[in-house]
């Protein structure tokens, strides 16, 4: 399973809150973040193939811009799976990875799946009736492994087309 994953500037390496505005950009392979959730997706046969990201208040200032160049890249990558975060506590990054995540669902037949921290309540309300949000600890919470493999194990289904339906039941909001 060739996993794309979509992170913001600080999970794809590239700087703290000064880099807020970066623009779209990606990197075949691993970056950022990747090893934290590598032996998850390993668990269930998945690789990560290439790491896309965006500064989050770029993503705020030029929304349809980075959708459409998102979309664009995701469509000519051709994963298997999306995954969109994981975003924490981050609520700016939250909402990317929500809007992202729906609208790679919407425009491709390429699934996403985001995930992000209880503190996005309002990202969360807003998206979790049209896509599958994970639940997961805020930075330095506790139950990051667990909420690592649920993700893995989500995105494994949804790429096989098997039934989500009692395992979002547990790991999604």
């Amino acid at each position: 399973m060739k996993v794309l994953m979509i992170f913001d500037q600080i999970q794809a390496g590239m700087g703290g809150k000064e880099k807020a505005n970066i623009a779209p950009g990606g990197k075949k392979g691993e970056i950022g973040s990747v090893p934290m959730i590598k032996s998850h997706l390993k668990e269930v046969d998945g690789q990560v193939s290439a790491c896309l990201y965006c500064g989050d208040e770029y993503f705020k200032e030029n929304k349809e811009e980075v959708e459409r160049k998102m979309v664009g890249m995701v469509k000519k990558l051709n994963p298997d799976i999306v995954i969109c975060g994981p975003a924490y506590n981050y609520k700016g990054y939250g909402k990317m990875c929500a809007v992202l995540a729906d609208k790679i669902n919407e425009n491709t037949d390429i699934p996403a799946l985001a995930a992000m921290s209880e503190e996005n309540e309002d990202t969360i309300a807003e998206y979790k009736d049209k896509m599958n949000i994970v639940k997961m600890p805020k930075k330095g919470g506790t139950g990051l492994k667990n909420s690592l493999a649920n993700i893995a194990l989500l995105a494994e289904k949804m790429y096989k087309k098997e039934d989500t339906k009692e395992l979002k039941k547990d790991i999604c909001y």
